[in-house]
């Protein structure tokens, strides 16, 4: 069989699996968050925290409980990795720097999970297990509840309320990461992935020096890495480790976890908003531009018209052999269209056009199909645009699911679209215009203008995957991708849920012959083209000086 095969028909089993959990889960997690029934071991939280579940919040309210919960998280992580020398289990590792610290707090927290640091290097079992994994499953938990809020702004009318922020927490993570998380951390470990708390081993002796490794929960960190599309890695090498991803069936397994909740939520968001045709024309959106990444990444990374590619059977530089190609191919669009980060090659070693489409996926705003929450309600925000732009054809006021789309609703739908490109432009041209940052370039050129646009592409998107040309572990980066991390997460929610709010406040409008047709294919043609158009008119200057130009050169 050859690798073009291979690839193809692991393909076909992916998608195959997705459709086969896409209406059961889905269903599950819109039965999640409209049940009026509270588990016992959730009334216990509440109680803890002395939230009311029962009671509802308007925007602000909700907000601010967003806001005040992840600030909590910032500062708890942040104390965590300062106080890692005096701590148990911290195996021997050294407190962490105060600029790095701050990086990865943040990063964890906005579920980015960007990483300037050798994870089996820096970071004991404390610190991975009590505060790395915990903002795992946390900071994904808080994307859905902000997707299910503007959710419930296009299904309820005349109310500013859009639910309550503790209970879509509490449930998100007791209901849906833990316990699937678990699940798969079980079929992880029987596959090979390791989970202990054992310390640093001496494996062996390599060219007069000596091989260590340690230990760790790696399983159970990895599936929800995957299933909330979070990303950070135990150790460096991430996703190409064989103690993180053991085998070609984990490899798919894993890109089946990556996909698995953005894909269903569409199908939540259908149930929720009573039209699953709805949800089926999200679907359809997501999945064309998906598979259009693999199909596209494949055929740069297969067909390259360099010779020793060629001969090679495709560009295996950077690649993890044990996959080859087609898989990495697979992983590398499905990670960048996702804000999961997680890698199984090195993306910095891909093609000039291969690495471009993993630039070019994060700054569709990954949305195809998108983070925990963040590719819903992503997604849903270019949907009104696409609908706007609609009815400047028509001449039409133009509406949505029953709401109509006015001036208040345009203007927070673009500010939401211009937020993470104006971070990522910003503090790359601040980075190539200053003195000191492009010394942190391993290459010159087009090639290291694009190390540095994809650290702060990735850090705006909280996406988290490195182009692994860059030091990112100075002052500077640490700072400023950690701010772009912060900025690119919580900007964004501020105008969402104001949305929702104001999509609550309406009253529902009636269709007429007039109406577009939402749930139509020509909408979702419509929404796939608006999606790629200001996607392209926003980053085109910045790609053809990077990906664009090196690979043209090559």
């Amino acid at each position: 069989m050859g690798p073009v095969t291979a690839a193809v028909l692991q393909l076909v089993a992916l998608i195959g699996a997705l459709a086969l959990c896409y209406i059961p889960f889905g269903n599950y997690m819109a039965k999640v968050y409209t049940s009026d029934k509270h588990w016992r071991v959730e009334k216990w939280i509440y109680k803890g925290i002395g939230a009311n579940p029962d009671t509802e919040m308007r925007w602000p309210a909700y907000l601010r409980g967003v806001l005040a919960f992840s600030l909590i998280g910032v500062l708890f992580l942040y104390l965590l990795q300062r106080i890692q020398g005096i701590l148990p289990g911290s195996l021997n590792f050294s407190s962490v720097n105060p600029a790095q610290s701050f990086n990865t707090a943040v990063s964890f927290v906005t579920n980015t999970n960007w990483q300037s640091y050798y994870g089996e290097q820096t970071m004991g079992h404390v610190v991975q297990t009590a505060g790395l994994a915990v903002q795992n499953f946390v900071s994904a938990a808080v994307g859905i509840a902000v997707a299910v809020a503007l959710v419930r702004g296009f299904a309820r009318s005349r109310t500013g309320e859009i639910g309550n922020f503790w209970s879509d927490l509490v449930r998100g993570t007791i209901r849906i990461l833990v316990p699937f998380s678990a699940i798969a951390a079980v079929i992880l470990v029987a596959c090979g992935a390791i989970q202990n708390f054992s310390g640093i081993h001496e494996v062996g002796q390599f060219m007069g020096g000596s091989q260590q490794w340690n230990g760790g929960a790696v399983a159970s960190q990895e599936a929800i890495k995957e299933l909330g599309t979070n990303g950070g890695g135990y150790f460096n090498a991430n996703s190409a480790h064989p103690f993180e991803n053991p085998t070609p069936f984990t490899n798919l397994f894993e890109i089946f976890l990556i996909l698995l909740i953005p894909f269903a939520l569409t199908r939540t968001f259908g149930v929720m908003v009573g039209s699953v045709k709805q949800g089926y024309a999200i679907l359809a959106t997501m999945f064309t531009i998906w598979l259009g990444f693999v199909a596209l990444m494949m055929w740069t990374e297969f067909a390259h018209h360099g010779a020793a590619l060629q001969a090679a059977g495709g560009a295996y530089e950077g690649k993890e052999v044990r996959f080859g190609v087609g898989s990495s191919s697979i992983f590398a669009v499905s990670t960048t269209l996702t804000s999961t980060g997680a890698v199984d090659s090195f993306h910095s070693s891909f093609t000039g056009l291969g690495g471009g489409i993993t630039l070019l996926s994060m700054m569709l705003g990954e949305i195809a199909p998108g983070g925990t929450g963040s590719g819903l309600y992503g997604i849903l925000i270019m949907a009104i645009i696409a609908v706007f732009i609609a009815g400047l054809m028509v001449g039409r006021t133009p509406e949505y699911l029953g709401k109509k789309i006015g001036a208040r609703e345009i203007k927070l739908s673009a500010i939401y679209i211009l937020i993470t490109p104006a971070l990522a432009l910003v503090f790359t041209a601040a980075s190539m215009a200053l003195p000191t940052p492009p010394h942190s370039m391993l290459n010159p050129g087009a090639h290291g203008f694009s190390e540095v646009l994809y650290a702060f592409t990735s850090a705006a998107n909280n996406n988290g995957s490195a182009f692994a040309g860059l030091n990112a572990n100075t002052d500077w980066y640490n700072t400023m991708t950690g701010l772009a991390m912060l900025f690119g997460r919580f900007l964004p929610m501020v105008f969402v849920l104001a949305l929702a709010g104001s999509l609550a406040e309406q009253k529902p409008v009636p269709a007429t012959a007039g109406t577009l047709r939402t749930e139509k294919p020509l909408f979702t043609g419509l929404l796939v083209g608006a999606v790629l158009i200001i996607t392209g008119l926003t980053y085109f200057p910045a790609l053809a000086l990077g990906p664009l130009a090196e690979g043209l050169a090559s």
